[in-house]
């Protein structure tokens, strides 16, 4: 019975809830620009970690070489995204 019980899953909902709950103090509490924005990216960092790992078994597989290079090559793209963007339209580099 204690193996059908999903205690993984549930972990991760508890700790999902609690990141969500840490991001939702930068609204109620009026955290400054700085510290708001530092909660947001290290909230957000964690329950994006926590869904590909508990949730959606990422390295659970045979393959976890492909889907940790296929995770890692959208970072890139994303990262290359938010600052070639951040590059051209604020920072005035055409």
């Amino acid at each position: 019975m204690r193996e059908l019980f999903p205690r993984k899953q549930i972990i991760g909902l508890v700790f999902s809830l609690t990141l969500t709950a840490a991001a939702l103090t930068v609204y109620f509490f009026e955290l400054s620009f700085e510290v708001g924005s530092t909660v947001l990216l290290v909230t957000a960092f964690l329950q994006a970690i926590i869904q590909l790992s508990v949730f959606m078994h990422a390295g659970e597989g045979e393959d976890k070489k492909t889907v940790y290079t296929t995770v890692y090559y959208g970072i890139f793209v994303a990262l290359v995204t938010i600052f070639g963007t951040l590059l051209t339209l604020i920072w005035g580099y055409y």
